[in-house]
């Protein structure tokens, strides 16, 4: 009866001897991975610049005495006038678009009628329109860009010269009311406008 129980006595503590040489090896692999993250290395530092564009678009005077588009007098039916601008890209880079608006401070038939009210035209010029009179000429190439009502709404000057930087577009803003602007409803009627050229800068990309 006695030697049965002394076997299984030793049975045990040989299970336990190899439990504990298994932990001590596991800690062992530990402190191995711990040992191999002490060496590090690193490159030289290399310097650079990063720049930004300058967006920017102005509306200078084109030859025609007046600041104020438009002016001078009543406008009848069936009349119109004319104003000169340049849109210059004065920036360093491009535009990915360049849109005009124009709205009413002050309303009026003028502007509400989109028919018989105040109609809007928008031309360029490759070279500088030459104003003879109430007439404007283009001597090189044309290309209209709005024909419409007074009040425009963000409308896109497609294909405008003044995209690029340093480039200009020679403008003729022409105002007209119709010969069908008749009755009373036109006769004494006054409208404040305001015309703006807004320009966007391209998208950025990767590279």
């Amino acid at each position: 009866m006695t030697t049965p129980t002394s076997t299984t006595t030793t049975r045990t503590s040989a299970t336990r001897i190899v439990a504990a040489i298994g932990a001590v090896g596991a800690a062992a692999a530990v402190a191995g991975l711990a040992t191999f993250g002490d060496f590090t290395d690193s490159t030289s530092p290399v310097g650079t610049n990063v720049d930004t564009g300058v967006v920017s678009i102005t509306l200078n005077g084109a030859g025609d005495s007046v600041t104020v588009p438009f002016a001078g007098g009543m406008l009848l039916a069936g009349a119109s006038r004319g104003h000169l601008v340049d849109l210059v890209n004065d920036g360093n880079t491009a535009l990915g678009s360049i849109t005009f608006d124009s709205w009413a401070t002050s309303s009026s038939i003028l502007d509400t009628d989109v028919v018989d009210g105040l109609q809007l035209s928008i031309e360029s010029c490759s070279v500088s329109w030459v104003k003879a009179d109430s007439d404007y000429t283009c001597a090189g190439t044309e290309r209209p860009f709005y024909a419409g009502p007074i009040v425009v709404g963000d409308h896109a000057l497609a294909g405008a010269a003044s995209l690029a930087p340093g480039a200009t577009d020679h403008l003729l803003l022409t105002a007209a009311l119709p010969v069908t602007a008749t009755g009373d409803v036109f006769e004494g009627a006054t409208s404040s406008l305001n015309f703006m050229f807004t320009g966007t800068q391209r998208t950025g990309s990767a590279r």
